[in-house]
């Protein structure tokens, strides 16, 4: 088996400061983390009675993802969990957010659990808190076990009855480990890129069906917060939303139109039922042409998705810049790549790139959307706890001929990503953690292996790991528990 790769610049290394940098502390709570997920790290696709998930298929489907990649191994995680723990602890990481596979637990997603799939994820847990790690689980990061899709998938209200039972299940056999669980991760891209653009799994284009499956999405959250408060009462719940600081192109009415249906299908057909218990009016008026909103919304649903949460995960890695009125091309941002838009009831919005330096993922880099989404979020639930549960950037990461990985692009946005953080909570936003999105360079969905955003070095044909100069920096701003603040 290949062992971590450690080098005299060691993560652990003290990084030195720029002189006379501002240097923003955090309180000594604060929980630094990375974050990963089931599809894109574990491998062993077949093994231990794993069926396949709706990403199995879909990458195994000519020309869904880029050079026909799949994640039969990814980075081989479920072989080599140890060294990837003993790496996290070498860079001092406080806690682990990690997906389950409900395929790896329970393949057909109906029945009991499978054993050897739960042990996995017991022998996981047992080492991070044997390495002093916090243990955040995930229940749903994309990969729906493929009988449920075939049975109709998220746009069927039985596969949110499916979810609580798995997520009990799921609580049962680890929540003596896990305290923290988070019930879904971007549901928006599980409903919308999913069901309505088609650029993710299961690869389907209904604009119906895609705020169908939001709905649903949402009662298999309210479901599984309850499944998991039922098997293990001490669990602190949350759900991570990919929420859309949205900007309108001017000031015009047709544009700030524009940017009010992109945040009711993007962001408050989530946060009005899990807030708030309802689903706001211009919403339904929106997509009353595509769905009938008092038929789909059945008595005790609304309630049921609004069950009190203890956090809120926010994902962030972008703003998003639109228009009203034009052709509803869907690049720059806008999550296209089809000719189907992932935005019923929006359809005829344009999505612009905003000015500024851009990553490898062609996404702006402008932390201050994470300022003003982290205000949104607070002045609408003020005593609400929150998560930075993803933030990130891919980069055109190689090792030198010496065998290092410099990305300093990495270090610059997590770090401007990390001072809005630290003036947000001196604001009074309640602000516990920060997630790097990722430990490891990973299968990047339908960009296949193409795009890196680990800030871990993995050479995918020896699955050798390598700690990327951000490794080491973001080591020892969990050491110093504070970053300095860029230059202007």
């Amino acid at each position: 088996m290949t062992q971590v790769e450690t080098r005299p610049s060691s993560a652990s290394a003290p990084q030195s400061l720029p002189q006379g940098a501002e240097l923003l502390r955090f309180p000594p709570d604060f929980l630094w983390g990375t974050a990963t997920s089931a599809y894109q790290i574990e491998g062993a696709a077949t093994e231990g009675g794993r069926t396949p998930s709706i990403w199995d298929t879909f990458s195994h489907t000519p020309g869904r993802v880029h050079h026909g990649d799949t994640g039969d191994i990814a980075v081989d995680h479920v072989h080599r969990f140890r060294e990837d723990v003993a790496l996290m602890k070498e860079l001092g990481l406080k806690a682990y957010r990690f997906s389950l596979s409900w395929s790896r637990i329970q393949p057909t997603g109906h029945g009991p659990a499978v054993e050897r799939g739960l042990d996995f994820y017991r022998q996981l847990v047992d080492e991070l808190l044997e390495a002093g790690i916090t243990p955040v689980a995930t229940l749903y990061h994309w990969d729906l076990p493929q009988e449920l899709e075939d049975a109709g998938g998220w746009p069927v209200r039985d596969t949110a009855e499916r979810f609580g039972e798995y997520a009990g299940l799921a609580a049962q056999a680890l929540g003596d480990r896990v305290r923290h669980w988070t019930t879904l991760n971007e549901p928006w891209c599980s409903a919308f890129l999913g069901y309505g653009s088609g650029v993710h799994a299961p690869g389907r284009t209904d604009a119906a069906d895609a705020l169908r499956a939001a709905h649903h999405l949402n009662l298999a959250h309210g479901r599984g917060v309850a499944a998991v408060r039922a098997a293990a009462p001490g669990a602190e719940l949350s759900i991570s939303l990919n929420l859309h600081q949205i900007r309108s192109l001017t000031d015009s009415p047709q544009d700030l139109d524009a940017a009010r249906r992109i945040d009711a299908v993007g962001n408050r057909v989530f946060l009005g039922p899990i807030l708030h218990g309802r689903y706001d009016e211009d919403l339904r008026a929106d997509t009353a042409h595509l769905v009938d909103w008092d038929r789909l919304v059945q008595p005790g649903d609304l309630a049921a998705a609004s069950a009190p949460i203890d956090q809120l995960g926010i994902n962030y890695y972008a703003p998003t810049l639109v228009s009203g009125g034009g052709s509803g091309r869907t690049g720059a941002d806008g999550h296209g790549n089809s000719r189907f838009s992932p935005w019923p009831g929006a359809e005829r919005v344009d999505f612009h790139q905003p000015p500024g330096e851009l990553t490898a993922m062609r996404w702006s880099i402008d932390p201050t959307g994470l300022r003003d989404l982290l205000a949104r979020v607070h002045a609408e639930a003020p005593q609400l706890p929150i998560f930075i549960t993803e933030n990130g950037i891919a980069c055109e990461d190689y090792p030198t001929p010496e065998g290092e990985v410099r990305d300093p692009e990495r270090i610059a946005y997590v770090q401007g990503h990390l001072a809005v953080v630290h003036d947000a909570i001196a604001d009074g936003v309640p602000v516990q953690g920060y997630f790097l999105w990722s430990l490891l360079d990973n299968f990047e969905w339908s960009y296949g292996y193409a795009k890196r955003f680990g800030m871990v070095y993995v050479d995918f044909a020896t699955q050798q790991r390598t700690p990327k100069s951000s490794a080491r920096w973001y080591a020892e701003t969990i050491r110093r528990g504070a970053v300095a603040r860029p230059a202007p």
